[in-house]
């Protein structure tokens, strides 16, 4: 018999807002499987993190459970001051930081997924596309999001992404409730 406890942990601990000058949102890459226990950390500092999880509904002789696992392995999305920035590493679980140039493009990426997370929306992990068709869902929970489908055989499949990591979420609509924005392609720009 397990005697193990669940880690229960808030997804958003602060707001996804800009931060004031000092601060930057800033993508945490954790060791393996310890993305829980740096959010524990970070919100018993007063650090504002975004871990965004899915879930996942499973039965044990007869019995229903559901367990929550982050949505992208190994990372966490922080809001860090350069002393916060120590406060992290100084946990021992954290084996880089990526630095967000855009970082209005990430709130809005991760503004799209808290949103569709809070509806609770059925979501599973997907393949990250650089093209494909922008389209934004017109009727549901989910109504006024914008995402990205591979081409209009699966329209049914809409790619919530995180353009950082090159990672993204599917979820299921509906094809009468999709309506087609433009063609999407990002362009890689070397610094």
């Amino acid at each position: 018999m397990a005697t193990h406890r669940p880690v229960i942990i808030n997804e958003l601990f602060g707001e996804l807002v800009v931060p004031p000058e000092h601060q930057r949102w800033t993508v945490v890459y954790t060791k393996p499987r310890c993305e829980k226990r740096v959010a524990d950390y970070a919100g018993k500092n007063l650090i504002q993190y975004y871990l965004p999880q899915l879930k996942t509904k499973r039965v044990y002789q007869r019995r229903k459970v559901v367990t929550t696992s982050p949505m992208f392995s190994g990372y966490i999305f922080m809001v860090l001051s350069l002393i916060e920035r120590e406060t992290i590493a100084l946990s021992g679980l954290v084996v880089n930081f990526i630095r967000v140039v855009n970082q209005q493009e990430l709130l809005d990426d991760l503004t799209r997924l808290c949103f569709a997370t809070s509806k609770d929306v059925p979501m599973q992990k997907t393949l990250w596309l650089s093209k494909g068709l922008e389209v934004e869902i017109t009727k549901g929970a989910l109504k006024g999001m914008r995402g990205v489908v591979e081409s209009h055989d699966k329209i049914t499949e809409i790619r919530l992404q995180v353009e950082i990591l090159r990672q993204a979420v599917m979820v299921k609509i509906e094809p009468e409730n999709i309506k087609i924005i433009g063609n999407y392609e990002i362009e890689e720009v070397e610094e």
